[in-house]
């Protein structure tokens, strides 16, 4: 549909964007994740009014706090003055969360099939399961709904579970008119049949989540990520909905559902942008507000008479503002999303860590050498947590049964090249005073808050990657490197953000962030990125996986080799006064091979090492003289000597070399 503009200096047609509706993706929202982990560590706080503190704001709680009036986001003393008992945890070291975080990523991404499985923050994750759901629609039954089986792997059809396909699992939107009915499943609609399976399969991961790991979550399921996300939150907690397209009457569901939702609630659009538009549909300045504000809804903003895509480019155009964002805002009016669900990788795109000082601005050097050190400790730690990985294969073990004693070493995985350092100020109260000079000064007035942030970036000194030290630790300790990365690198790049240097900063935030990051190749990249192989690995490994399939010549040995030191068939001492080693390793004292004889060994005289070769004699001499009329058993059956010039040569080639004598002739 197509309609003329209203609006004054908007002469382009308004065009209604079309939704692609071939995808199906699935988002997860862990219930009051933070407060989950403490209570899965302590299970007697599940009962308990629980909030999670960082500094003197209060992060998040769990519902049973927030059944009391205490919300996320509220100062400690308020809430603590909302509900007395309230127990507080300390959640400004957020290594629990990132390690859970990431167990729970992983099991989820062990169910997808394309790898699209993108994290957003510590407890949202999106999965693109299009795939999944196209195959397994191609093996429901239609005449047996009641009866269906979902299948978890293509390559193992028992691997999978049992499910009612008549009917949705968890709530759909749009609701029924009979508030009580079951919402059926038109199985002419290929649509709806795909949504109907994505659904049974968020409920089976659901489940699991609750049940292997002890974390419930909210799920919405749909055609794109923003719609799926929303959805998700009609039923929170412990639930998930389902948007279908359209409504019992054949109307558009999902534009029914986008127009009840205030504009800050719709994922993509932030508060700037919201408020933008809010001044321009209201005619007057808005203030500021949480997400929770509902004062303009989408279908407000959507129907505002001449409003478009080419107009919220005008209402949004300011300096430094991204080109295109009015056409992409339109479509997320129109619960139109064309993103797609990014493959996350093993190895983090960046590691951040930071600390805000909103009582307590740092204002002295000493303050911000103190917080600085603590936060590039707190970095290399994460660094070697994320990015390293400890080689747990078998020790090799050698021929006579003997084991390797090297222990077990981390690897990185992936090396940072940048170093970010941030910071953002407080603005200082300004004093007002009147025209006379001896009107008393009027009280101080705090500026608007600043939530800007300035940085500075330099190459990471690659000292952050030592695992040898002099001390008698086996690893430095982080406090160590990150000492020296503080005086080293961030000192310089804090002087450039702040030429002054003797203090009244008023810093509220620091952040120290490493990024830029070369994946090293590795044998099993789950992610697709930086196929290869870790070649140390592989010659570490390959005696111990060949072993099974290598041949052993078990024939006796043949009396050249006996005469010449091979009286086992398996050793052989290379010179005089050199002892014995494995056979292919060099030594200052020899070499003796250890292999059985099918490769050569050759000799230098006037040197103490052997060097191994594959068309050498064993010893010294020349090899044209020495091998001459020399063949493996096998072959020497079929082979003539040629009785003009004596040389062995295969019975097949003998013909073509007697006509090469003949022609010489």
């Amino acid at each position: 549909m197509k309609t003329t503009s209203w609006t004054a200096n908007i002469s382009r047609s308004i065009k209604i964007p079309r939704r692609n509706d071939e995808r199906v993706i699935v988002h997860f929202d862990y219930d009051c994740f933070y407060a989950s982990v403490f209570e899965n560590e302590s299970p007697s706080l599940k009962s308990q009014p629980l909030g999670i503190k960082q500094k003197s704001i209060l992060a998040t709680c769990n519902y049973v706090a927030r059944a009391r009036g205490v919300k996320k986001l509220m100062l400690i003393s308020d809430a603590q003055r909302i509900c007395p008992d309230l127990v507080l945890m300390n959640g400004e070291d957020l290594t629990r969360f990132r390690d859970v975080s990431k167990r729970l990523w992983a099991f989820l991404r062990a169910h997808s099939w394309n790898h699209r499985v993108e994290r957003l923050g510590l407890d949202e994750v999106f999965l693109d399961v299009t795939d999944v759901i196209a195959y397994n629609q191609e093996m429901v039954n239609p005449h047996a709904l009641g009866n269906s089986f979902f299948h978890l792997d293509r390559s193992d059809p028992v691997k999978g579970f049992a499910f009612d396909g008549s009917r949705f699992a968890g709530c759909v939107q749009p609701q029924n008119q009979l508030s009580n009915a079951v919402v059926e499943v038109d199985v002419e609609n290929p649509l709806c049949v795909r949504l109907m399976l994505a659904s049974h399969l968020a409920s089976y991961l659901r489940h699991k989540l609750d049940d292997d790991f002890g974390f419930t979550s909210s799920c919405g399921i749909s055609t794109n990520k923003v719609l799926a996300k929303l959805a998700g939150t009609v039923n929170k907690p412990n639930n998930q909905t389902t948007l279908l397209p359209t409504d019992d009457d054949g109307g558009d569901a999902v534009a029914t559902f986008m127009d009840a939702h205030s504009i800050r609630k719709v994922p993509g659009i932030g508060s700037r942008i919201a408020q933008s538009i809010e001044e321009y549909l209201l005619s007057q300045p808005s203030e500021r507000r949480d997400r929770e504000s509902t004062k303009v809804s989408v279908g407000e903003a959507r129907m505002y008479p001449g409003m478009s895509a080419d107009l919220l480019e005008q209402i949004l155009d300011r300096p430094g503002a991204e080109r295109g964002s009015g056409e992409k805002i339109w479509n997320l009016l129109h619960g139109v999303d064309p993103s797609e669900v990014k493959e996350t990788s093993d190895v983090p795109t960046q590691i951040s860590i930071e600390d805000t000082y909103m009582s307590r601005p740092l204002q002295t050097p000493a303050d911000v050498v103190r917080e600085l050190s603590a936060l590039a400790a707190s970095l290399i730690r994460r660094m070697r947590v994320d990015l390293t990985e400890t080689d747990l294969t078998p020790m090799a073990t050698t021929p006579t049964g003997m084991t390797t004693a090297d222990p077990p070493t981390p690897h990185w995985l992936a090396y940072p090249k940048t170093l970010r350092l941030s910071t953002r100020t407080k603005p200082k109260a300004t004093t007002h005073r009147g025209t006379n000079s001896n009107t008393a000064p009027s009280p101080s007035v705090p500026e608007a808050p600043n939530f800007n942030r300035s940085s500075r970036s330099t190459s990471l000194p690659s000292f952050v990657f030592q695992f040898a030290s002099s001390s008698p630790s086996p690893h430095p300790p982080s406090e160590e490197i990150a000492a020296r990365l503080v005086s080293e690198s961030l000192l310089p790049l804090f002087r450039r953000l702040h030429p002054e240097r003797h203090g009244g900063w008023n810093l509220a935030l620091l952040n120290v962030c490493v990024t830029n990051m070369v994946v090293v190749a590795n044998e099993a990249s789950s992610s697709g990125a930086a196929p290869g192989r870790d070649i140390g690995r592989m010659f570490r490994t390959q005696e111990n996986k060949l072993r099974e399939w290598t041949a052993y010549d078990t024939s006796p040995v043949l009396p050249a080799l006996a005469s010449a030191g091979y009286a086992d068939g398996n050793t052989a001492v290379v010179g005089e006064g050199v002892s014995e080693c494995t056979y292919g390793v060099e030594t200052t004292e020899g070499l003796v091979a250890t292999e059985p004889m099918d490769k050569d060994v050759r000799y230098q005289p006037g040197t103490e090492n052997a060097i191994v070769g594959h068309s050498s004699p064993p010893f010294g001499g020349d090899a044209d003289d020495d091998d001459a009329g020399i063949w493996d058993e096998d072959e020497q059956l079929d082979s003539q000597c040629c009785e003009i010039c004596g040389h062995m040569l295969p019975a097949f080639a003998m013909a073509a070399h007697h006509r090469f004598h003949a022609m010489d002739g």
